[in-house]
């Protein structure tokens, strides 16, 4: 199995992604939280390369740079509805060494889809699919696609299935949810076993084979066991032959985003691998502290790094036994001595939970 570490804005930053592989690891692939296209600006009516203009911002660009992320296997992720400037955006990222780029078709906010962007854009298929044609004609870059199932109803993910057979996708990567059920309820994993029989199931989608990658609600093993047997079920159902679990070539690459900013240890948990220090305790403290320390170092002044540091907390709280009081001291803090011993009393006082 092969384990993907999902982009979360403003959380899976390079400081982030170095103290994880330095002290958890686990993670075959990372992705960046996604690059904004709004900087990026070519003639409406052409895509030629003297029409596009390229601007990554300080952030994005830190935030690639191969410097900054030595021994991650990383893919850059692009939020756009637009060919022109996909492939701007591809190409620069194309000179700092990537040779793969993804397409951000799953994140739910409103803000975004009300631009018929991310999850928002599968409102628009006919759009979409001729988005993709473009791309995929003049993209210096493979392109793997992050996708939900559509925006309000399971029927339509056939069509987008329709459309995405057409197309060389280097790797789709399958948020079993529809947008408007943003993170909450139940996923939906027999749609990536629909996905199994319509592009997969034998080999190949024309000329093209097209690797899966399921994501969605995997925060311990036994969700994932739940996950891959309810997979295996539809599988049966649907007369799939050569699916079983253990050896199931179609459910071999996870992709997990909450589940591991809430407890870091996940990925090492679920292949039997030992934190890198004594304790897992001792394991978190220093992971935390490393990016305490990253942030520091690149921000000026206290509070846009408390702000980054309780963001995370919003997350690794819930792995604590009882953290309500020290969560609440952290988010007071305004000053980063003040959130330093907040930080110290929970670590102190209270266990990880499990």
């Amino acid at each position: 199995m092969q384990y993907y570490l999902a982009p979360m804005e403003g959380i899976t930053t390079y400081i982030y992604r170095n103290a994880y592989a330095k002290y958890f690891g686990g993670i075959d692939k990372y992705f960046t939280p996604f690059i904004n296209d709004k900087n990026f600006i070519c003639d409406k009516n052409s895509i030629t390369d003297k029409n596009m203009s390229k601007s990554l911002t300080a952030r994005e660009l830190r935030d690639i740079l191969p410097e900054n992320n030595v021994g991650i296997p990383l893919v850059p992720q692009v939020l756009t509805n637009h060919a022109g400037r996909f492939l701007a955006v591809a190409k620069e990222i194309a000179a700092y060494g990537y040779d793969t780029v993804n397409l951000n078709l799953g994140c739910p906010s409103g803000t975004v889809t009300a631009k018929k962007r991310g999850a928002g854009f599968l409102s628009v298929p006919n759009e979409l699919d001729a988005f993709l044609y473009e791309i995929f004609a003049r993209c210096p870059l493979q392109i793997s696609v992050k996708t939900r199932l559509g925006v309000s109803d399971l029927s339509e993910w056939d069509r987008l299935l329709e459309i995405y057979a057409k197309y060389p996708i280097h790797e789709l990567i399958i948020h079993t949810r529809l947008q408007q059920e943003f993170y909450t309820g139940k996923t939906h994993p027999e749609a990536y076993t629909r996905a199994i029989e319509r592009l997969h199931a034998d080999g190949t989608v024309g000329d093209y084979r097209i690797p899966l990658c399921y994501n969605g609600d995997i925060v311990s093993a036994g969700s994932l066991g739940d996950i891959l047997t309810a997979i295996d079920t539809a599988a049966a159902n649907a007369s799939l032959s050569g699916h079983d679990i253990a050896e199931n070539p179609d459910v071999d690459r996870i992709m997990i985003g909450r589940g591991i900013i809430q407890n870091p240890a996940l990925a090492g948990q679920l292949q039997s691998i030992s934190p890198a220090a004594p304790t897992l305790k001792e394991t978190w403290r220093a992971f935390h502290d490393d990016i305490l320390e990253g942030y520091i170092k690149i921000m000026s002044g206290d509070s846009p790094v408390l702000f980054k540091m309780k963001d995370l907390w919003t997350y690794m709280s819930r792995s604590f036994t009882s953290p309500e009081k020290y969560l609440k001291k952290i988010r007071k803090a305004n000053r980063i001595a003040d959130y330093v011993c907040a930080v110290d009393a929970l670590f102190r006082e209270q266990d990880i939970a499990g």
